[in-house]
């Protein structure tokens, strides 16, 4: 088990390094725009179930509002992409290993729908401190959320604590050993606590204690996420993994550009300039990259495009692995209108190799040479002379 799973390590790692490039195209879907560059982030070209599309889409528009989301599609991972990566024996191995958690556990991981991870910060506080931003993961799928709760109540001997929230019940836990270095420094403050709480039959969240009570509010009608953020963020809920984000915004938010915690202020310039979307998806023979940053404007989106240009190819020519080199001059940037646009196919082949290399690692060259070269000391057989003694 311990190859599978650092194998499925190596993939949603190169999915999320390739991912973090860029944000979507929005007008595709809007406009149906004939530009090949946003035309392939169109979601229709992806053969998945729209059923499912629009329930994922439905319960994502239920999350409390964000400055960046990353949404893993778990199902396809596991029924597309590892069988194309790992040998048979090994998939084999992990759809057994799944067997056991289900019976021990309750839960099958393989019918895990989707998994979102959520990041919103905080503005300062009235006494102008900096506060750390705010983190929930969420997961739904064909399991009982119910059941994962009392697993997870059994699983912390008893230091998990329960708080009454509405409807819900939170449970809460402390994080001792950062209890101890918040009191060196005061940031870890509003890091020391993490909770759990169902949303519904079929989804649990778990995180920061305040994100998960905004959870529950969300989950029953109010101050949800807005259609703009999440459309923005979450543009294909086919693809194998993407992520969204608002930088500028997250900024202005954290270094009380919009106010305090208690006292708004208006924004004095509104710009979704760094405003970011990324999706990875695949087809039969290719894993596609596809995205854009916004730039203001199409001078700026130029100027962009030209330094991030640039600095990809100090990039591809510093690096001395050869893979990561045909990966980095797979990347095509370009301006399009007011967004950057960032393109790439990768062969389904190269990124196969890729994961089998890291599971198989190649012995150094000196091993080889040593191993080649060094032959066994030869016996040397010393004849003893025979003399006759003389009488």
């Amino acid at each position: 088990m311990k190859k599978i799973f650092h194998s499925l390590v190596v993939i949603l790692f190169v999915t999320l390094a390739a991912g973090l490039t860029a944000r979507a195209q929005n007008r595709v879907a809007q406009t149906g725009s004939s530009n090949p560059q946003l035309a392939a982030t169109n979601p229709a070209q992806i053969t998945t179930s729209p059923f499912a599309n629009q329930t994922v889409a439905g319960a994502l528009s239920s999350l409390p509002e964000a400055d960046m989301l990353i949404y893993i599609n778990p199902q396809r991972i596991l029924n597309e992409v590892v069988p194309k990566v790992l040998s048979a024996k090994d998939v084999e191995e992990m759809r057994k290993g799944f067997d056991e958690v289900k019976k021990n556990v309750g839960v099958d991981p393989a019918r895990v729908d989707y998994i979102v991870l959520a990041v919103r910060f905080k503005k300062p506080t009235d006494d102008l401190n900096f506060q750390p931003p705010e983190f929930m993961m969420l997961a739904s799928g064909d399991f009982s959320a119910e059941s994962l709760m009392v697993l997870a109540r059994m699983a912390s001997d008893g230091k998990l604590r329960d708080e009454k929230y509405g409807t819900r019940t939170l449970g809460l836990m402390t994080i001792d050993p950062l209890v101890k270095e918040a009191e060196k420094n005061p940031l870890l403050k509003s890091l020391t606590e993490i909770g759990i709480v169902t949303l519904n039959d079929n989804t649990i969240a778990a995180g920061s204690p305040s994100y998960l009570r905004s959870a529950a509010d969300a989950s029953d009608g109010k101050d949800r996420i807005s259609a703009a953020t999440l459309n923005s963020m979450v543009r294909d809920t086919n693809a194998l993994i993407s992520i969204g984000g608002r930088p500028w915004h997250s900024f202005a938010k954290g270094f009380g550009m919009l106010g305090t915690e208690s006292n708004a202020r208006a924004p004095r310039c509104e710009s979704n300039f760094g405003d970011l979307y990324a999706a990875l998806t695949m087809d039969a023979t290719n894993f596609m990259v596809r995205g854009a940053t916004n730039a203001d404007n199409p001078d700026t989106a130029k100027i962009v495009s030209n330094l991030y240009s640039g600095m990809l190819r100090y990039a591809t020519n510093s690096i001395p692995d050869p893979a990561a080199q045909t990966m980095l001059k797979g990347l095509a940037i370009t301006a399009e209108g007011d967004e950057v646009l960032v393109r790439a196919d990768f062969p389904q082949q190269m990124v196969m190799d890729l994961v089998h290399q890291h599971m198989n690692p190649k012995k150094p060259e000196a091993e080889k040479v040593n191993a080649t070269t060094t032959k066994p000391r030869a016996r040397v057989v010393v004849k003893r002379r025979s003399t006759k003694r003389r009488g």
